[in-house]
């Protein structure tokens, strides 16, 4: 999923755990692959963020994006 997708989701998940219609075993089953998601979009903003720090300006005003092996 994208990073958009993983967001939408979870707050999809967000909201089925304050409606509190669930029941305790798909409560902890939403929570489980809430927690997932929250990981896999925090490792893709990491990646993003050091993205952009490897963005350098270049002597004549332009950009140069480095790529780094991860």
């Amino acid at each position: 999923m994208t990073f958009e997708e993983n967001l939408r989701r979870l707050e999809e998940i967000l909201g089925a755990l304050e409606q509190d219609q669930a029941g305790l075993d798909a409560s902890l089953k939403l929570f489980e692959e809430g927690i997932e998601i929250l990981r896999s979009a925090s490792a893709e903003l990491g990646r993003a963020e050091t993205k952009v720090q490897m963005l350098l300006e270049k002597a004549d005003g332009g950009f140069e994006l480095r790529e780094m092996d991860l």
